[in-house]
């Protein structure tokens, strides 16, 4: 039974990669510029082989350095917040558990929100985003292992606190920014939107999110056992306390590159990895790359719809809450059934 169950979740993997691979490719194809099939491989494919050019050179331009960098960090930033959401219900044993849980996006908020408040370049506020995202969790982490008890309460306690200063924090910013030029700049990203998304960010964005991912790929079995007790988890000679740790850093420094490129997009780390288990089941170690390709797919056709649904752009934050909302509720009905 359990060799027909992986059978069937990597028949389900190999599918989500095909449609992973249509969608990318169908949304290369959408915009204000025509671009064809022909002429999108074409281009792409010239940069690795000696094809003689049959586009323009605006074609070229918007393909490379437009729509392809949105579409890569859509997919890298759905699959990360997807596979965070995942690692810590999980770990947590807590199906509502999201990529938010330790304060990660309230610390990028507040980073974001303080570098525009000092009117830095676009590419500094995703610096200042990432590096509060990860000052908040290594407080929260501090704050937690100063606690007695339970380890995974004082975690979420000490996230919820912590987080909650941050907040404070964006609030202020928030009261004394220009409320003509720098309150509406905070706002809008605080929405979360990719178009910013260029060839700069796409060429160092994978680095932190390939430095998360490798670690929860890599002991995603381990993940497995961390749903059970953790005296039972031990007797299997799992060290829970380092590998929980890990998990949690990896899963954290996924939440914090994706928040910091793309701003605050809520329900992906938590409906995608509920969307996964339905068609993969629980074992983590199909389920956390189903959560990856599942979560991919969702951010690019969302993208997709902010981008072309009217002609100014909607922000991402919004329609992934206007989806996700609805969804989750659905997938809490089923449950009850």
């Amino acid at each position: 039974m359990d060799r027909e169950k992986r059978k069937t979740g990597l028949f389900v993997i190999i599918l989500l990669i095909i449609i992973l691979f249509v969608t990318a490719t169908l949304s290369l194809l959408l915009g204000r510029f025509d671009i064809s099939v022909r002429e999108c491989f074409g281009i792409i494919f010239s940069k690795i082989l000696p094809i003689e050019p049959f586009w323009t050179k605006v074609q070229n331009n918007m393909l490379m350095m437009v729509r392809l960098p949105r579409v890569v960090i859509a997919v890298l930033v759905g699959a990360s917040l997807s596979v965070a959401g995942t690692s810590y219900q999980c770990i947590f044993r807590n199906p509502m558990s999201a990529p938010d849980i330790l304060g990660a996006s309230t610390g990028a908020a507040f980073g974001a929100a303080l570098s525009i408040l000092l009117q830095k370049s676009y590419m500094e506020i995703t610096a200042w985003a990432f590096i509060s995202s990860m000052i908040c969790v290594l407080l929260v982490l501090f704050v937690s292992r100063l606690c007695k008890g339970n380890q995974i309460l004082n975690l979420i306690l000490a996230g919820i606190m912590v987080g909650s200063l941050f907040s404070a924090g964006t609030s202020y910013i928030k009261l004394i920014a220009d409320p003509n030029n720098t309150l509406p700049a905070i706002t809008f990203w605080m929405m979360g939107s990719l178009s910013g998304a260029d060839t700069a960010k796409m060429s160092y964005i994978w680095i932190p999110i390939l430095i998360g991912m490798v670690p929860i790929f890599v002991l995603r079995w381990k993940i497995n056992i961390l749903t059970l007790d953790d005296d039972e988890a031990k007797t299997m000679g799992i060290n829970t306390r380092l590998t929980r740790t890990i998990v949690i850093i990896s899963a954290t420094l996924l939440t914090a590159a994706s928040v910091s490129v793309s701003g605050m997009i809520g329900w992906v780390g938590l409906v995608m990895p509920h969307v996964a288990r339905k068609l993969v089941g629980d074992d983590c170690r199909i389920l956390i790359p189903a959560a990856a390709l599942v979560g991919g797919i969702f951010l690019v056709l969302t993208d997709d719809i902010c981008r072309t649904l009217y002609t100014t752009e909607v922000p991402l934050g919004i329609l992934t809450s206007l989806i996700g909302a609805p969804f989750f509720i659905y997938l809490m009905i089923r449950a009850r059934e």
